[in-house]
């Protein structure tokens, strides 16, 4: 019987040329998440807060600002400080969001606790902000960024953060690796890691993308534990409160 040999698929990716035409991503699924948490964070009880209740949001609004200006409708330029910028905003996000966690955790463990429909109004404002901040952070640091990923070619790029299923599945049938990395050129978007996020603080482990390094490693731990705590601990404090 003769030897049938397979016939090398094109590979877009791997070849370090990115296809004519690539742009970078849209901005506006990012900048409406940062609003979203901004408005989310400025609507706590001023027990929750840091400081006066609009000096966080009022910092992150000055941040988010340069932020889009350089980058208006989307992300093809980036800069050193813009890097900073858009880092600095991610985790003040995120500490903020931390000590309204910390705070509420004290509030809803106090001795008179008063306010039981609105700490349990807290608690949801606070973990749909915790899947916000995480990621974004997840969107910032993965493979150098969102615009290194739409701009560079793929041996240029910083090491993976983040092991996506389109990164694994060019040998399965046409269908499903037509849009897999190494065929399609695909790279993850803020809603790839908005996703990421969200199965993160609801099953309170990785699903079906994998954290590589550290850093990943250690950011998803946080967020799993702020969101364990949420759920098991402040929703049901404050469940228990309405009865």
């Amino acid at each position: 019987m003769p030897r049938v040999e397979r016939l090398p698929r094109k590979i877009a990716g791997r070849s370090g040329r990115r296809p004519d035409g690539r742009q970078g991503e849209v901005r506006l699924p990012a900048a409406l998440a940062v609003l979203v948490a901004i408005g989310l964070y400025a609507a706590l009880p001023n027990s929750l807060l840091l400081g006066p209740r609009y000096v966080i949001p009022t910092i992150e609004v000055l941040l988010l600002i340069p932020l889009i200006a350089i980058n208006p409708t989307r992300l093809t330029r980036e800069t050193r400080w813009s890097r900073i910028v858009s880092l600095g905003l991610a985790y003040l996000i995120i500490v903020a969001n931390l000590v309204a966690l910390g705070m509420l955790l004290h509030a809803l463990t106090s001795s008179h606790v008063t306010q039981g429909r609105q700490l349990l109004l807290a608690a949801l404002q606070v973990w749909i902000t915790d899947i916000i901040a995480f990621g974004l952070v997840y969107w910032e640091l993965d493979r150098g960024g969102a615009v290194a990923r739409t701009s560079r070619a793929r041996a240029q790029l910083q090491r993976a953060d983040f092991r996506f299923t389109q990164d694994e599945d060019d040998d399965t049938v046409n269908e499903v690796a037509a849009g897999s990395s190494a065929v399609s050129d695909w790279v993850p978007t803020f809603v790839d890691y908005l996703y990421v996020s969200i199965t993160n603080s609801t099953a309170f482990s990785p699903t079906d993308t994998m954290p590589l390094s550290h850093r990943a490693k250690l950011l998803m731990s946080v967020e799993a534990i702020a969101a364990l705590v949420t759920s098991l601990l402040v929703i049901a404090r404050a469940v228990s409160i309405l009865h």
